[in-house]
């Protein structure tokens, strides 16, 4: 009898440790580690874009790396306007290519975020009359200006290889996507154009974002 009861005795102690194993267990698996715990830190430039930021590049890639592209944010950002950007050309031909290239860049200097998207008017001032540019390419997705950055586009025209004295150019006027007011810049390129009866290659423009050889 007394062998009973001690074994009944220490079958009590063993059931009631293996009871606060199990409550400390759930204790356990109830609580997390707060350094396992992801977490998300606020970008503070907001969504980027172009993706290219081709994206990202200054005006030999055509994108800056700061020029966004999100949706939410081109809906709350105005267009750029022409008095809000500084417009500058620089002549990209090189040696050995077919055609003229001239790479056009904005400068967003408005103090503001701006959205510019499309393609942008461009016109050569000539002796025989004013050349407008033909589109080259598909527009491509509206992006985000932001203050101080560049964004850049390309024209081609073709080169006078004639010996002749061709067209003179005088001067290139542009005019930014969706605006009315133009520039009027220097022609950095090649002095003048082939002359032709109209079976040429025209003189095009690529859309924004596009510089460089071949528009």
């Amino acid at each position: 009898m007394r062998a009973h009861t001690i074994t009944l005795a220490a079958l009590a102690v063993v059931a009631g440790l293996s009871l606060t194993a199990c409550q400390n267990d759930g204790d356990d698996a109830a609580q997390t580690d707060p350094s396992s715990v992801a977490t998300a830190s606020p970008s503070a430039d907001g969504p980027e874009a172009g993706g290219s930021d081709s994206g990202g590049s200054d005006a030999g890639g055509g994108k800056d790396t700061a020029a966004g592209a999100g949706t939410d944010q081109q809906s709350k950002t105005a267009k750029c306007r022409t008095s809000g950007l500084e417009i500058t050309a620089k002549d990209t031909f090189i040696d050995g290519d077919p055609d003229g290239s001239v790479a056009v860049e904005m400068k967003n200097t408005s103090g503001q975020d701006c959205v510019v998207a499309g393609f942008a008017g461009v016109d050569l001032k000539t002796n025989a009359g004013t050349i407008s540019a033909e589109r080259k390419g598909a527009p491509g997705d509206p992006y985000v200006l932001r203050n101080g950055k560049t964004i850049a586009f390309g024209i081609t025209y073709p080169l006078n290889e004639t010996g002749g004295s061709g067209v003179k150019i005088e001067g290139l006027v542009v005019t930014p996507p969706n605006e009315t007011k133009p520039v009027t810049l220097t022609w950095p390129g090649k002095p003048s154009l082939p002359v032709t009866d109209g079976s040429g290659d025209p003189v095009t423009v690529g859309p924004m974002g596009s510089a460089g050889q071949g528009g």
